[in-house]
């Protein structure tokens, strides 16, 4: 059974920084998928956040400059280096793969195929 297990979310304060962590399970991180953080916050509807693919990646304007997708073959986990918190970026956040980088906005309609995701808080 495939499963993506999100970790490393916490409270912290505006400015500080965060490492989530994607670990796939029945799984294996290849190449040829790509892997996407998604987030979705109180009142509001889930939004791509990253993504990482073969070709490269990509991040909402809302996050570039400030949050790093990278993928460790090695531990089958995708992480997500997140520094200069601001209060907006407060959210649920959730990995899962699909087939292409261009198809994030797709993929956080759907309805079913989340984990338990990594409650991230930024507060002072």
């Amino acid at each position: 059974q495939v499963q993506f297990v999100e970790s490393g979310g916490g409270l912290v304060q505006p400015g500080g920084s965060l490492r989530l962590s994607c670990a796939a399970s029945g799984f294996t991180l290849e190449d040829h998928y790509a892997i996407g953080w998604f987030r979705r916050a109180p009142g509001k509807e889930r939004e791509g956040v990253s993504c990482i693919e073969r070709s490269g990646t990509n991040y909402a304007d809302s996050v570039k400059g400030r949050f790093t997708i990278s993928r460790d073959k090695a531990k089958n986990t995708v992480y997500l280096q997140m520094n200069s918190l601001k209060p907006e970026d407060t959210a649920v956040y959730y990995c899962v793969s699909f087939p292409f980088c261009r198809n994030m906005a797709t993929i956080s309609r759907r309805d079913t195929g989340w984990g338990q995701g990594t409650q991230v808080t930024v507060s002072s």
